[in-house]
């Protein structure tokens, strides 16, 4: 449903709305795979529950409601303004929160376009991890103004907003660097015991997936019982161990079909697939597409 006069009062403020009906305004783009905005309000709070990676990075600010999401194996509950910064090729989850309804704006933009205005020389990027951002409360209105106002620009596009929105993509990604650098020390600490020893295990299948992982080899590895490790990996994470490794695999994937010549079954290989076939199938998957297609529609 198309976002008409209730989008233009959001932009001027009013953004305090009951989180009753569905809305689900219209994904704004520039170029193919440039940049994409998005405004939804969902009352259901369904989520995309399967573990997915894109070639992008994404911002989800959080207008409304609670959201939960799952990287780098730890558990990320967001609230009213907060932001999710998501590097490319990081894989996430993310699902109902303790409630139901939700209002979020979703922005993703291609490594390229963020070249484009310079902003990795800058120190803006990348993130230094795909994280959650609590903004402070006296940040959340020029932060809403500056994403109404993007919204604004894709929708109306007038003479040069595309010049526009990527100097509000800049404005955003500045203040954001700013915010974190003023909360950098206020990081929580861990809500359970073996949150730190979860993260240890992801970074050790990150490293090595190229290797016969096995839940149960992590599980000796790391001096935990498999059935044990097995709870607490799908509790921090999002996802079995078996599933995990495999969209890990298939995240590197994505990256060797788009930076190299290689072909699938050398690529397959590379990142710790026995057989092509399997590796195919795997692939579609997790992505939705075949490797060649992937290729072909990406690059």
């Amino acid at each position: 449903m198309i976002w008409i006069s209730l989008l233009i009062r959001e932009a001027e403020g009013c953004c305090t709305m009951s989180l009753i009906e569905d809305r689900i305004g219209p994904k704004y783009r520039i170029g193919e795979h440039s940049f994409t905005i998005e405004h939804m309000r969902r009352h259901d709070g369904n989520g995309m529950p399967q573990p997915h990676a894109h070639p992008f990075y994404e911002l989800y600010y959080l207008l409304e409601g609670e959201r939960v999401y799952s990287m780098n194996g730890q558990i990320l509950s967001a609230r009213k303004g907060d932001f999710i910064l998501i590097n490319p090729h990081d894989v996430h989850t993310t699902s109902k929160g303790s409630i139901p309804g939700f209002e979020r704006i979703l922005i993703g933009f291609s490594p390229a376009f963020a070249t484009g205005m310079e902003l990795g020389i800058c120190g803006l990027l990348p993130f230094n991890c795909s994280r959650l951002l609590r903004l402070p409360e006296a940040e959340q209105p020029e932060m809403e103004r500056i994403l109404w106002q993007m919204l604004q620009e894709c929708k109306e596009r007038r003479p040069h907003y595309e010049i526009a929105v990527r100097s509000l993509l800049a404005q955003l990604l500045i203040r954001i660097h700013r915010v974190e650098e003023v909360i950098r020390q206020s990081c929580p600490s861990p809500l359970h015991p073996m949150q730190d020893k979860i993260s240890e295990i992801v970074t050790y299948v990150n490293n090595n997936y190229t290797e016969p992982l096995t839940l149960e080899g992590a599980a000796n590895r790391f001096y935990i019982s498999p059935s044990y490790l097995s709870r607490m990996f799908s509790r921090f994470t999002g996802f079995r161990f078996s599933e995990y490794l495999r969209v890990v695999r298939v995240r590197e994937a994505q990256r060797r079909l788009l930076s190299t010549q290689e072909r699938v079954q050398m690529i397959a290989e590379k990142v710790g697939f026995e057989h092509t076939a399997h590796f195919n199938k795997t692939f579609k998957q997790v992505t939705g597409t075949t490797p060649l297609r992937y290729r072909k529609e990406h690059r």
